[in-house]
This record gives C-alpha cells, structure tokens and sequence, in this order.
C-alpha cells in the first residue's frame, strides 16, 4: 500500500534561521547595535549580520561567542529557539486545517493523474 503523506505540516525550520531570529530577537531586545555584539563576540559585522538572516550555519564556537557577547546562555538560547519553532508549528497546523491537499497537482502526482486519465 502507498504511505499517506501528512499534508497538514509545513516544511521544518532551517537551523540556522531559527538560531539568526533568535540572536537579533535578542540582541535588539537588549538595544544592541550590531557593530557592539560583534566586537564583543571578536567577529566581523558582516559574519554577524549573515547569521542573524540565516545565511551562514555558524560553529559552536562562534554560537557560544555571540551568546556571550549577548549576555545570555547557550541553554536559554536552545529554549528560545525551541519555543520560537513550536509556535511556528502551531501557526502552521492552524494554517493547514486539513490533510487534503489543495490547489492543483503538481509534478509526479500530476503525470499520474494525466496517465490514469489517459
């Protein structure tokens, strides 16, 4: 028998976004300039600034850097990240109220639909 596909989740957060959210959350919570954390945290503004948008997937060490530069634990940190990705996943369980998919078919379930029809 074919599996069921579970259509009423969205695509897993990226790590490295949760993690760049959840470092400017912090940072501009605290009212730190982005220039500040860096020199703190002994990294370029430019490195800083791509992690916060998610685009570079940092070390641990360089995680452990900026949260220091933050003030704040790397636990605390995981537990922000942690509740920013399960509110995520209730927005999106909200957002897909069914397990029916929508709209047309695409790609392989498409060219079934187009064989069986043929």
């Amino acid at each position: 028998m074919a599996e069921i596909l579970d259509f009423t989740r969205g695509p897993e957060p990226l790590w490295r976004e949760a993690l760049g959210r959840k470092l400017r959350e912090t940072r501009e919570e605290r009212g730190d300039r982005l220039v500040d954390v860096a020199e703190r945290a002994g990294i370029s503004v430019q490195y800083l600034s791509e992690i916060e948008r998610g685009r570079k997937e940092p070390s641990s060490e360089m995680i452990a850097a900026v949260a220091g530069a933050l003030g704040i634990d790397l636990a605390d940190l995981l537990i922000g990240i942690a509740g920013q990705v399960r509110n995520l996943r209730v927005q999106q369980a909200r957002h897909f109220h069914t397990s029916r998919p929508t709209g047309r078919p695409s790609g392989p379930v498409a060219m079934v639909g187009a064989l069986l029809a043929a």
